[in-house]
């Protein structure tokens, strides 16, 4: 045997017995076996670098350093999941599921673990990267941390496809936690608040040696990718484990809601027997091309929801109430706590939202309140324990003037919120737009991160966000925690910018109520911030998914002189005010007014591809079938109920080669 056939066997041993480990938990050799068989490798390794490899076993234990993340764009989105909390939540879920699928409907239901999510990319059976969840369109590049991570496969088995991916999450087993806790309370360090945080920090580690110290673990549970033969989701699952994947024992497919519950009240028991923290059970349609029919709304899978398992619930003391200024001069009252540990983290602080909520719960300065933390990631005060009031207790008065500036507070309406009406000199409202406007979602300026924003605005080197485009590296560097590198690193991602498409400009401005989706409806109906300048409140109205609030936020900001002038510096240095030419040339109008619904399987662009070629070409996609529909496009295997509703409602239905002629 020549010396890159024993390499290459040390490799393919060490791998299987990781498998074994860290996998299947049933070793088969001892670790001091493993141990001599690794070093084995890493000295080879090193007295014949000709035969490197990026996913050497050795590479496990680390050692390359990451001083930045690169931001990498999902190929396929990382959506939310929608939660439920009762039995009649999942009925409801299960009755608009029904409305739009044919057929029998099964259910996978997976504990849903509670670490850092997680996309690894796969390409001919060999890790190509992985990236953190991020805004779900665009996270970080961690590769070099997770490879530490003994639980991921670097090069798969079995018959698996040329390219795909697969989404988990990275977790830190209770055991490991607390060993690592005990080690930082030996060497007098404060430990860690809980495993969820510390594995979500651990991937962000400049060091990957450090990473590899970690006891993590990755438990996957979605393949995402184009044109995979596999058919249903526990099928899906069954094919990871094959392929050398940890992918969780305790999945379950069930045939009715009522199967769901049953699964929900034995885990809500049991999860505490589990080395993982666990948060509640995801629900998901098992046929995939169900799945496909059903779609996602703009920020879910409409084929999945999240049952949340009863929220924690402890008391503590009301210390004092404060109140915060956002970016859009709202008011949110905070109540400031005894601190109190809940579900694993310290609870300090609680949204009390507005003045009807403190008003019907009768909210006051020293009482004892019910902190619950259930779906919601911020806690809440959810009551309060009357019998422990004492007699010298006063009613909470809501403040009249903005905690910051002073200025008298407005409440329209029919709205909950008060808010400071003085945007422009409200510092927390300066702050608030600028960190906005440089948001990962919005202009994802790099090298400037929100308390850089505000000691910018502190020193008064900046007003707004159009400031930021005159910034000069002269005026940066003397500021505190800047060096000359990070100076240039701040103007370059300013300058970067520059080449941010428009429709997350316009999402960028902070005009209220317009979100990403609706920024996104405005800049493709507008094409240019000039013509939405131009529009009046009727005409706003009538772009699709447009409401009178919006269209009356829309056209107020722009009625106002200061926010004109930003718009004009803006177009001054460079900044995309309207859609690109290139992109412009792959848009049409001639499907204009026209509602599609798809159904079947295509074979020569995918489903989303379709929806794409719609959107692009002036059409709106629905996915129910109404009066409203101009065309059905079918592909094989089209439900028959869907079939049958558009022959009752006169809808034309046209082939995927008939649809494609249509747009050419």
């Amino acid at each position: 045997m020549n010396t890159e056939q024993q390499i290459n066997q040390l490799r393919e041993e060490l791998r299987q017995h990781n498998y074994n480990y860290y996998v299947l938990d049933a070793p088969t050799i001892s670790d001091y076996e493993f141990d001599m068989k690794l070093k084995k490798l890493q000295k080879l390794e090193e007295q014949y670098p000709e035969f490197y490899d990026p996913n050497s076993p050795t590479l496990r234990v680390g050692g390359e350093i990451t001083k930045n993340f690169e931001t990498i764009v999902h190929e396929h989105r990382m959506y939310s999941l929608d939660n439920s909390y009762s039995k009649e939540d999942l009925l409801d879920w299960e009755k608009r599921i029904k409305k739009l699928v044919d057929g029998d409907i099964h259910y996978t239901c997976e504990l849903k673990y509670d670490g850092a999510s997680i996309s690894l990319t796969y390409e001919n059976g060999v890790l190509l990267r992985a990236v953190t969840r991020g805004d779900g369109i665009q996270g970080d590049n961690v590769t070099t941390n997770v490879k530490t991570i003994r639980s991921v496969p670097l090069k798969l088995k079995g018959n698996f496809p040329p390219k795909f991916d697969i989404r988990g999450e990275i977790v830190l087993p209770y055991e490991g936690f607390a060993k690592m806790n005990q080690e930082r309370l030996a060497a007098g360090e404060e430990p860690y608040a809980n495993p969820r945080n510390t594995a979500s920090g651990s991937l962000k580690l400049q060091d990957s040696t450090e990473t590899a110290k970690r006891p993590l673990d990755c438990l996957l549970y979605a393949i995402t990718g184009d044109r995979l033969a596999i058919k249903t989701q526990y099928e899906s699952l069954e094919k990871a484990r094959e392929w050398g994947f940890k992918v969780p024992k305790e999945s379950k497919l069930v045939n009715s809601i009522d199967e769901v519950l049953e699964f929900v009240e034995y885990w809500d028991e049991h999860r505490h027997d589990l080395p993982y923290e666990t948060d509640g059970v995801v629900i998901k349609v098992n046929n995939l091309q169900q799945q496909e029919e059903l779609g996602f709304t703009a920020k879910a899978p409409r084929w999945a929801i999240a049952y949340k398992f009863k929220a924690e619930q402890v008391s503590t003391v009301l210390e004092q109430i404060t109140y915060q200024v956002g970016r859009t001069g709202a008011i949110t009252p905070v109540a400031n706590l005894q601190p109190v540990s809940l579900a694993g983290t310290t609870v300090k602080r609680a949204s009390l939202h507005n003045a009807d909520q403190i008003e019907k719960l009768d909210i006051r300065v020293g009482d004892t309140v019910f902190v619950e933390k259930g779906g919601e990631i911020i806690p809440k005060i959810v009551g309060v324990d009357f019998q422990q009031r004492t007699p010298d207790s006063m009613p909470t008065q809501y403040i009249n003037n903005c905690p910051e500036c002073g200025t008298f507070l407005i409440r329209k309406e029919g709205e909950a919120l008060h808010y400071c009406p003085n945007d422009q000199g409200c510092t927390p409202q300066i702050v608030g737009r600028i960190q906005h406007y440089i948001s990962r979602k919005a202009m994802d300026i790099d090298g400037l991160g929100g308390e850089t924003v505000a000691l910018l605005v502190h020193e008064g080197l900046i007003t707004n966000y159009a400031d930021l485009y005159e910034l000069k590296k002269e005026q940066i560097v003397p500021l505190e925690r800047m060096a000359e590198k990070s100076a240039e690193n701040l103007i370059m991602g300013i300058q970067k910018s520059k080449d941010i498409p428009f429709e997350r400009v316009l999402f960028a401005l902070g005009i209220r109520y317009v979100g990403e989706t609706v920024a996104k409806k405005l800049a493709k109906h507008y094409k240019s911030i000039h013509a939405i300048i131009a529009s009046t409140e009727e005409e706003l109205v009538n772009v699709d998914e447009i409401g009178i609030k919006i269209a009356q936020s829309v056209t107020e900001f722009f009625a106002i002189e200061a926010n004109k002038v930003l718009i004009h510096r803006l177009q001054q240095y460079g900044v995309q005010l309207e859609i690109s030419a290139e992109k412009l040339a792959n848009q049409t109008d001639t499907l204009k007014g026209q509602i599609f619904v798809v159904s079947g399987v295509f074979e020569k662009v995918s489903r989303n591809e379709l929806k794409k070629l719609i959107e692009d070409n002036g059409g709106k996609v629905s996915s129910a079938i109404s009066s409203k529909t101009s065309y059905v496009v079918a592909g094989a295997n089209m439900g028959p109920s869907k079939l049958e509703k558009a022959n009752k409602l006169d809808i034309p239905i046209c082939s995927e080669d008939e649809f494609l002629d249509k747009i050419k």
